[in-house]
Parts: structure tokens; C-alpha cells; sequence
């Protein structure tokens, strides 16, 4: 697959899909998501052969890999597993960001 076809399966640029492969910007647990579901692999594999560390932080640095509980919890509910299940067969990412962006707005709507 190349890079401009990932690229447009991700409604992303294949300059984004280059700094990612070049790990010169992070990828969010959203787009690496996004990514195991278009290359239909399991998020795992990312990350298969990577050493495990032992070592723990800094004091005071965020820790990566850390979920807020918010998030597994809203994952770990019904409604949360099955907004994220049909999420993710959206194909098109153009409907994808719009969905996001509808979200969004009614929650800031309903904090005023």
C-alpha cells in the first residue's frame, strides 16, 4: 500500500503518513485506532518485538500509556463499546472528523 493511498483511507496527507513512518510526530492511540483498523491488523501488532522497560517516569512527566479512567470507563460500557464499534466501520474519514465535530459541539452546547 502506499503511503498517499494510507494516507487517503486515513483523510490524512501522505506528507502526514511520512512523519509518522519517520517517527518524526507522534501517532495518538485515536490514529493508531484508526490505523490497525485500515491496515485490519490488531493494535497489538505495532508493537510486537518492543522491548518491555521496567524503568518508571520521571517525577512530574505524563506517562503515555496511561488511560484517564473516563475514557476505559466509557469504553467499558455498552453504549461506549458500541459507538466505538460503529465508529470504527465508518470508511470515510471526511464523515469521521464530522461526526467528531457534531459531538463536540452538542457538549459544548450543553455546558453553556
Amino acid at each position: 500500500m502506499t503511503q498517499a493511498t494510507l494516507g487517503e483511507l486515513l483523510g490524512i496527507s501522505f506528507q502526514q503518513v511520512q512523519k509518522y513512518e519517520n517517527g518524526k510526530n507522534r501517532i495518538g492511540a485515536g490514529r493508531l485506532q484508526e490505523l490497525s483498523h485500515v491496515l485490519q491488523v490488531p493494535v497489538a501488532f505495532f508493537f510486537e518485538g518492543a522491548s518491555e522497560v521496567d524503568e518508571k517516569p520521571a517525577p512530574g512527566a505524563a506517562n503515555e500509556a496511561t488511560v484517564p479512567s473516563y475514557i476505559s470507563d466509557f469504553l467499558a460500557s455498552s453504549d461506549g463499546l458500541a459507538l466505538t464499534d460503529a465508529f470504527m466501520r465508518i470508511p470515510d474519514a471526511k464523515i469521521k472528523r464530522s461526526i467528531v465535530a457534531l459531538v463536540e459541539q452538542i457538549a459544548d452546547d450543553e455546558n453553556e
